[in-house]
């Protein structure tokens, strides 16, 4: 066995909505998490309705996980949108953000 590279592993990053789906491959270091690849991958740039720990849940092969939830090679990271957007909460937090920004 020769040097001691980082080892790499090679996942993928999903996200789907009703007009567009993508499905990014990354490369990260062993032991990064969904939120590292997440991260990589550049989603949150393209669609900046995506709240990480927020309203989007996160999954790795349709089960879902915490962001700090270690990869393996090969998984398929999952961000899921929300299933119904209910008006009353979205004004809710609307209003709630309003007031903390005193």
């Amino acid at each position: 066995m020769g040097g001691h590279a980082p080892e790499r592993i090679q996942v993928e990053v999903a996200y789907a909505r009703p007009d567009v789906q993508v499905l990014v491959p990354v490369e990260l270091e062993a032991g990064a998490t969904v939120e590292e690849a997440i991260r990589r991958s550049g989603v949150l740039e393209r669609f900046p309705e995506i709240e990480l720990g927020g309203r989007n849940k996160v999954g790795v092969w349709n089960r879902v996980t915490a962001l700090d939830a270690p990869l393996r090679d090969g998984d398929r990271v999952e961000i899921y949108r929300p299933l119904v957007a209910d008006p009353k909460e979205v004004r809710r937090q609307r209003a709630a953000r309003g007031r903390a920004g005193g």
